[in-house]
């Protein structure tokens, strides 16, 4: 039995399973992860300040400008499509096989496969809010405002997309629910992520008992404690499992 044979027969055999990814869940969807060799963090040098300055709070209210011209560029990839992952792990939660999805992305492309238990723990460019008057705004909205920091219509302010910038804290709220995903969990797929950022990193450790399964192209800290670890495309890994558990898939 091959690793994906088994990673199968757990989730068959399971009642809550739940998926934590990172970036490397949206690459095949022609979103650059941050720190590979096509990252963000090297693709986007020569940008001015480092990204990790660019995305942080300080910088956003120092520099609203700046920081706005980094991300649309950077941050906000409207083409972007679901891809095999966020299809399988929609289809797996139609099944009745997954119970959440916790990510690191801020892309909302789990919603747009089917997802609907996810927990985005850095926010989502798909939701705008004016900090003066708490207006609310879409990212087709947010894009269409005047200036290059986007003004409220109602008020002038300036609207921040909600997404968890450096030096912000998480959502507690969202932070809460993905914890209690994670110890209830009887599978944990990780796939995706380097492991590396914490205190997103961290939720690991927060299993109880379940099986671990780590489904990344790169080696992490973690893998020795990992019942499981397929090397390779999360996508692909996910669209075998799910071919084998859902009938439609």
């Amino acid at each position: 039995m091959n690793k994906i044979e088994q990673v199968t027969e757990w989730i068959r055999g399971s009642e809550r399973v739940v998926f934590f990814g990172g970036a490397g869940t949206s690459t095949e969807s022609g979103i650059p992860d941050f720190r590979s060799a096509a990252g963000l963090y090297r693709s986007a040098q020569g940008s001015g300040a480092p990204p990790e300055v660019m995305l942080s709070h300080t910088y956003f209210m120092e520099h609203p400008e700046s920081f706005f011209e980094f991300y649309k560029k950077h941050m906000i990839y409207r083409d972007a499509r679901p891809n095999a992952a966020h299809e399988a792990l929609a289809a797996l939660e139609r099944a009745g096989k997954l119970a959440a999805v916790v990510t690191q992305n801020i892309d909302g492309l789990h919603q747009a496969a089917g997802s609907r238990v996810v927990y985005e723990l850095h926010g989502s460019v798909h939701r705008n809010r004016c900090m003066a008057c708490g207006a609310a705004y879409t990212l087709d909205e947010m894009l269409a405002l005047p200036g290059v920091a986007p003004r409220c219509r109602a008020c002038g302010g300036v609207v921040k997309p909600d997404v968890v910038l450096y030096e912000e804290p998480l959502d507690q709220d969202v932070w809460a629910g993905a914890v209690e995903a994670i110890r209830a969990a009887d599978v944990l797929l990780v796939g995706g992520t380097s492991l590396t950022v914490y205190p997103a990193a961290g939720l690991v450790g927060e299993l109880r008992g379940g099986k671990l399964v780590l489904m990344n192209r790169e080696e992490t800290s973690f893998d020795r404690r990992a019942d499981a670890v397929v090397r390779g495309s999360v996508g692909e890994a996910l669209r075998r499992v799910a071919e084998a558990i859902v009938a439609d898939f």
